[in-house]
């Protein structure tokens, strides 16, 4: 049984549910989604891909999703013609884990990722566009 909860409720007996350990808490950049540890049983551990921006820039249209079986990510920009954007992916101790170019309107593909917590920052000509984490479970 899955139950989503905007984040803007995440108040009262959602709070002491998570407080007391019962409930598990998966973020994504748009809600919360709660998933009762009893649910889980039975099914087969399946590797999960969560991608959350912190911070992006509304000029430029980046996107870092998973495929449909969380197996991959797949990075696109859609912005000024003829720039280069840059995708860094930085394991949690700060080691360059993936380095990826690509131009306007392209999209490439990141695989052979382990599993663990990263974080991702996109630059354009030294800037950065969009920074934020990804999670591969």
């Amino acid at each position: 049984m899955l139950i989503s909860i905007p984040k803007r409720k995440l108040q009262g007996h959602a709070m002491s549910l998570l407080a007391s350990g019962i409930l598990t808490l998966c973020i994504s950049s748009s809600y919360a989604s709660w998933v009762h540890p009893a649910a889980l049983k039975g099914q087969q551990p399946s590797d999960t891909i969560l991608v959350q921006k912190l911070v992006n820039t509304k000029k430029y249209k980046i996107k870092l999703y998973p495929n449909a079986n969380h197996q991959v990510l797949f990075f696109n920009v859609n912005g000024d013609d003829g720039k280069v954007y840059q995708l860094f992916l930085f394991n949690v101790e700060g080691k360059l884990v993936k380095q990826v170019n690509i131009r306007n309107k392209e999209t490439t593909v990141l695989n052979n990722i382990g599993k663990g917590n990263y974080l991702y920052e996109v630059f354009s000509e030294d800037e950065r566009l969009e920074n934020g984490q990804v999670i591969i479970r």
